[in-house]
Parts: C-alpha cells; structure tokens; sequence
C-alpha cells in the first residue's frame, strides 16, 4: 500500500510528477522519443539508457549512459533509450554536462555509504544533483530530510524502507520522498546507486566565502 512517504514512478515518457512551495520542482522522464523542457526552470537531467541527444539554444550535445546535464533554458532531450530530469522552478543555474558517473562516491555519506556532488550548489541554499552508492549488505540509518528528495535508481537493487512499507527498487525505478518523512534504505547481496536531486541545499559559496576571496591575501 502507498503510504505516501515515498512514492514510486515507472519511468515513463513525459511528466511524472510535481511539489510545490518554495523550491518548487517537476519530475519528468524520457523514453525512446524527444522531452521538450520549457524555459520555466533549470533542468537537472541523467542519462539511464543508451545514448541521448540534448539541444539547447547554443548548441547540440550527444550525451552517453550514465552522463549528466543541467540546462537552465528552453531545450529537448532524448531520442533512443530513456532517462530522467529533475526541473527547478523559477531558478536559473548554469550550464553543464558531466559524467559518466564513477562507481563509488568521493564523499563519505552515514552508515557506510558514499556520494558524489554531481552537480555543486553555484551559489549557497541552490538545488544539487547527487550519486549515492550503497554497498551490500547495509542497513542505513532511518532518518528525514528537510525538503523533498526526487530520484532514480541507477544501478543495482534493494529497497526503500518507511515506518508502514517496503518498495523493492531497481534501475529505472524513479521516486519522490516527502519532506520530513522518515526512511531509510536497504541493500542484501547487491549494490545499489542512487540518483538523487535536492531542491535547496545549507552548502555553497556566498560572497564572503568561496575560493577566489579565500585565497586573496591582502596584506
């Protein structure tokens, strides 16, 4: 039974869900055809399957499997194979393409697990894009976030675990988890790796701090 705490999608083609609130955001896939993405928000897109073609005003990129983009205009993206993009409402980001994903995190994440900043915060409090990887065997933590998680299973299998449910989750799977609803997830013989887009973050540079000022020695 869905307990709306986290709520699954197939990944289909086209919108596949949305929040509202202050960091409003869409959820949308693609599959064997062309997204079109309107100029309403910077999209934060990740490439399941195959190889996608992505066009943005300036120019056209063919991106493969396991690649990563964020486009903060009007653009299409897709064709063979299948995907997900993660769009943040009324934000204007930069753009991006990286990728392909590593297979395991540069950051140390709880209960043994790693991630990797996909795509960084431009400024503190903006929208990110992360891999989590979780190695068999775990049982994480149970805990919440502050806002929505929005995501898709990459690679690998386990399971997504709430108070009152258990979702079995394998690539392709996409995903909403509630803000401040508790979880936590699961791996047994495999490996699992995450896609998980956050909407705001407390991580970033500000005018007083970033690197360029930090390391500007005046004397």
């Amino acid at each position: 039974m869905q307990d709306e705490v986290f709520i699954p999608f197939e990944l289909r083609h086209g919108w596949l869900t949305e929040t509202t609130g202050p960091h409003a955001s869409r959820l949308s896939g693609w599959r064997n055809e062309v997204l079109q993405l309107a100029e309403d928000g910077t999209h934060f897109g990740y490439v399941h399957e195959s190889i996608a073609t992505l066009t943005v005003p300036y120019g056209t990129f063919v991106l493969s499997a396991g690649m990563y983009f964020a486009a903060p205009a009007r653009c299409t993206i897709g064709g063979a194979g299948s995907g997900i993009v993660f769009t943040r409402l009324g934000y204007y980001g930069v753009f991006s393409i990286g990728g392909p994903i590593e297979s395991e995190g540069r950051l140390r994440y709880i209960d043994g697990c790693t991630d990797s900043l996909l795509i960084s915060p431009q400024l503190y409090g903006d929208p990110c894009l992360n891999a989590l990887y979780f190695p068999s065997g775990v049982s994480q933590t149970e805990h919440p976030h502050p806002s929505v998680r929005l995501g898709l299973i990459a690679q690998g299998s386990g399971e997504c675990r709430t108070p009152t449910a258990r979702y079995p989750l394998s690539p392709g799977v996409a995903f909403i988890i509630r803000e401040n609803a508790r979880h936590s997830f699961a791996t047994s013989d495999d490996s699992l790796v995450v896609i998980a887009y956050h909407p705001d973050s407390d991580y970033g540079p500000t005018d007083a701090v970033h690197p360029m000022i930090n390391r500007t020695i005046i004397t």
